[in-house]
């Protein structure tokens, strides 16, 4: 039988996760490229992010995109919003410093440029690794299960 320790180290690494993930989802949401950085490894990563953005190597690429996106702005204000709501998290440890994730992802973004507002479902399924003694994403795989999209109509009103 684990000790109470051996328990509660557990329990503390599955919490790390959970916020480790958390902060990834604010880190998009509040358009904030270096918070969204710190949340992966430092070296080699392999991420894919579906047919869209597509696979990369390591998060500096992902990032390079994700900024040129996120922080488009037109007439002083950005051109794409988004919303993360990340939930149902099931988190494995599979050894010390080593853990398995999958998450559901609804996500919805409003591009100004097209006027149009996109609903998608996602699956994520991580691996995540403690790199000097924090958690952080070393895999990110995500699975779109459906979206829909439509067009803004000239009586929807935007406010940032």
């Amino acid at each position: 039988m684990d000790t109470v320790e051996q328990r509660l180290a557990r329990l503390e690494a599955l919490e790390e996760i959970r916020m480790l993930k958390h902060r990834y989802f604010r880190a998009c949401d509040a358009k904030d490229p270096e918070a969204m950085r710190g949340c992966f490894v430092a070296g080699r990563a392999d991420i894919y992010y579906g047919p869209a953005l597509g696979s990369f190597d390591d998060a500096d690429a992902l990032i390079d995109i994700y900024s040129r996106i996120a922080l488009e702005r037109l007439d002083d204000r950005y051109v794409v919003l988004d919303m993360h709501h990340g939930m149902h998290p099931s988190i494995h440890l599979t050894g010390p410093g080593t853990a398995t994730g999958a998450w559901t992802l609804r996500f919805r973004q409003v591009d100004l440029r097209a006027r149009t507002e996109r609903v998608t479902a996602l699956d994520y399924d991580d691996d995540y690794v403690v790199e000097n003694g924090t958690w952080k994403i070393s895999r990110c795989h995500v699975k779109v299960l459906w979206s829909i999209q439509r067009a803004l109509t000239d009586d929807v009103e935007v406010v940032q």
